[in-house]
């Protein structure tokens, strides 16, 4: 994952002060992809406010690293994330139960951030001289990186509020500090055999992911939601992935045809038919595969109905 650097502007009164209390590091925009399909990281921010909640004033912000300064510190036990433009001001504290870190999970019951009790975990979302006095919500941590010095380098949440009571209206938002994508999706048509006609997201806060192979073919899986799914993709046989190129798929792959075979909770094609589009690659020196995404779609056992989705394994 990218290294942190520092603010390139100077910072002045609180927020310079904030930086050495919590040891805020700005979020660049990633330098250009190396090559066509390298996977870049994602700095941005953006919220959604009810009607009547105080702190984000029935208003919608989105902001990236072209249109203002981001930035996040802290630990895994306390990490803040702050967006911040010559006129306007955004800060979200999440925060560990008291003696924990932040992991990929689900945070429900959450209490304001510094003054958190008990068991409960801390959120804090304030901005422009605006605060809650006390905070009703929850968090989502999809992704949290650190480094040697357990400084956070990278973050990818969501979060709700609610101020002073926990059916005021909510402020929900996202954060993205130098993060990979990380998903896996997928939409199942009525008398589809392996999703039986229904619809799903796997994100990184409810959901493990493994990814293995090379150019010529990779193993992916997932696990969470009470659900495992596996899948075999490659390329027809004796070809490399070529990013941005479709092809179409059979069970086994042959030297005209690539590889899709996805399963999921122990069903699987006998036969099939689909195709695949590779979106991103990247690979280590080695050559086995570090990043992958993917867009698919399956038929099992020549019928009409399709299993469709989306890979997104740091990519």
């Amino acid at each position: 994952m990218p290294s942190s650097t520092g603010w390139r502007r100077v910072l002045t009164g609180a927020l310079a002060g904030l930086t050495a209390a919590i040891g805020l590091t700005a979020g660049l925009a990633a330098p250009a992809a190396a090559a066509t399909g390298t996977p870049t990281a994602v700095t941005k921010y953006s919220h959604t406010s009810v009607s009547g909640d105080y702190v984000g004033q029935g208003a919608t912000v989105a902001y990236t690293p072209k249109t203002a300064t981001i930035g996040a510190g802290g630990s895994a036990e306390y990490v803040r994330f702050r967006v911040s433009t010559d006129d306007t001001w955004w800060d979200v504290d999440l925060a560990a139960p008291q003696g924990e870190k932040l992991h990929a999970g689900v945070y429900r019951n959450a209490e304001r951030a510094a003054f958190r009790t008990g068991r409960s975990p801390g959120l804090d979302v304030s901005g422009d001289g605006r605060g809650c006095n006390e905070v009703y919500g929850q968090f989502s941590v999809h992704q949290i990186g650190t480094d040697a010095d357990g400084t956070v380098t990278l973050l990818d949440a969501t979060y709700t509020q609610h101020c002073e009571s926990a059916t005021a209206p909510a402020l929900t938002g996202i954060i993205k500090y130098r993060a990979y994508p990380l998903s896996y999706a997928y939409t199942s048509d009525a008398g589809d055999w392996i999703g039986q006609g229904v619809s799903q997201t796997h994100t990184g806060a409810t959901s493990t992911f493994s990814l293995s192979g090379s150019a010529d073919g990779v193993q992916y899986g997932v696990s969470g939601k009470r659900e495992y799914w596996s899948a075999s993709i490659a390329p027809p046989a004796g070809e490399q992935f070529k990013v941005g190129t479709t092809y179409a798929t059979e069970r086994f792959r042959g030297p005209d045809v690539g590889e899709l075979d996805l399963g999921g909770n122990g069903r699987g094609c006998n036969s099939s038919t689909g195709e695949f589009t590779v979106e991103k690659l990247a690979l280590n020196g080695d050559g086995t595969v570090k990043a992958f995404a993917a867009t698919f779609v399956q038929h099992c056992e020549g019928g009409t109905p399709a299993l469709r989705g989306t890979i997104r394994y740091y990519a």
